[in-house]
């Protein structure tokens, strides 16, 4: 018998893979359309003067006809450069086919990232703030990863 035994076990082993290609093909939306995310807003709160904590809100489209169930949403958040957050949330909710849904995030800032921003903004308290939120969202097996990758500034001293 040679490395890979009979025939029948290797026509059986091809007939397996065969079958998961098949059923990996089939079983994919063909039709499938990329959710859009957009940032809607991102707030910061100084809490008890050390704690930088923000408020973020997503506003998620689904162009297509079947609705979609996150599984969970990794993201990070940059101001002036730095890496300030890094968080998860599974709690997202379901987007209706064709509808749009609201995902809120609040994430406390690390706090010796967040020491040295909050150094930065006393400085200078009434300047904007550059951010930069990344985020992935895990759609399921079925359905490919969607990546975020938005800008912006938050406006301080208003």
């Amino acid at each position: 018998m040679n490395g890979w035994g009979s025939s029948k076990v290797r026509n059986g082993l091809a007939a397996i893979v065969a079958a998961m290609v098949l059923f990996g093909c089939v079983s994919l939306p063909s039709d499938f359309k990329q959710p859009q995310v957009t940032v809607r807003s991102v707030a910061l709160r100084v809490v008890n003067g050390l704690s930088l904590d923000f408020d973020i809100v997503l506003n998620v489209t689904n162009p297509n006809r079947k609705a979609l169930s996150a599984r969970g949403l990794t993201y990070t958040v940059r101001l002036l450069g730095r890496q300030v957050i890094e968080g998860v949330t599974n709690d997202i909710p379901t987007i209706a086919a064709y509808g749009e849904a609201e995902v809120n995030l609040s994430a406390t800032a690390d706090l010796v990232t967040g020491l040295g921003l909050l150094n930065d903004l006393l400085t200078r308290p009434s300047e904007p703030l550059d951010y930069e939120f990344n985020a992935e969202i895990d759609l399921g097996a079925l359905y490919p990863t969607v990546k975020v990758q938005r800008s912006g500034i938050i406006a301080l001293g208003e």
